[in-house]
């Protein structure tokens, strides 16, 4: 890639580039589009710079994007912030406070909720709903690996944390508190399976669960001990879609 990484920023910003892209059915990490990310970070030099009447330090590099009505986004006040190489499309909405960092993707009309992160190069499709205190994980590094992908339509509850480059596919459905990473297990009890790439499929509705610990723990088992995992109960229909519905209440 020849561009600098000004260039690449300002690319990102404007949603002509990405930092992974869905190719053949498929998403795929752009390494290059990373490298010039973080070049970004290691020529940056720390800088003074206000919001409001307070005063922030960061690299003079990736500081918070300003917004205004040609946009075409809520970003509501209290403290929220967008930072540098981000993109948030139109109609997109921003309660405070929450962050956006560098190199994410939020597609248009997405609800991002009070107390939401999302993480560096992360990936949010068109409509998805990111309820109050979700954390969706960044991967900058190590450079080839998949950022966090919630694909359109998606519906993400309170409290969530998704991180380590999970895919939640289009119309699935996490009830709150529910914890994905690549440690944390998946049991689809539709289809009576273990799912083990990472890949929640389309329409799952996924609540938290629990499994019990290795029977070799002794002690634990005896206590009763369990870990957490995640449970597929069923898929989403249309009376399961008639109660997220009042989404678009809010967003009218």
């Amino acid at each position: 890639m020849d561009k600098t990484f000004n260039e690449v920023l300002l690319e990102l910003e404007k949603g002509n580039l990405r930092s992974a892209l869905k190719i053949d059915g498929v998403w795929v990490t752009q390494t290059k589009v990373k490298e010039k990310i973080l070049e970004a970070f290691k020529n940056g030099q720390l800088a003074e710079f206000k919001m409001g009447e307070q005063t922030f330090i960061d690299k003079h590099t990736l500081l918070p994007q300003e917004f205004n009505l040609d946009r075409g986004i809520r970003l509501v006040p209290g403290g929220s912030s967008v930072r540098r190489g981000a993109y948030l499309g139109k109609g997109v909405i921003v309660m405070p406070p929450s962050y956006i960092n560098v190199g994410a993707f939020v597609d248009e009309s997405t609800m991002v909720d009070s107390h939401v992160l999302v993480g560096s190069c992360a990936q949010i499709g068109k409509r998805v709903h990111l309820s109050a205190g979700v954390q969706i994980g960044g991967v900058l590094e190590p450079i080839g690996a998949n950022p966090v992908i919630i694909e359109d339509d998606a519906f993400i509850g309170a409290g969530c944390i998704v991180v380590e480059g999970i895919i939640v596919e289009e119309k699935a459905v996490l009830a709150p508190s529910v914890t994905l990473s690549k440690s944390i297990p998946i049991y689809d009890l539709v289809n009576e399976c273990e799912i083990k790439n990472g890949i929640i499929p389309k329409n799952a509705i996924v609540v938290p669960g629990n499994r019990p610990i290795s029977t070799k723990h002794t002690w634990g088992t005896q206590l009763g001990l369990g870990l957490k995992c995640a449970v597929i109960v069923k898929y989403r229909d249309e009376k399961s879609q008639e109660s997220l519905n009042l989404e678009s209440l809010l967003r009218d």
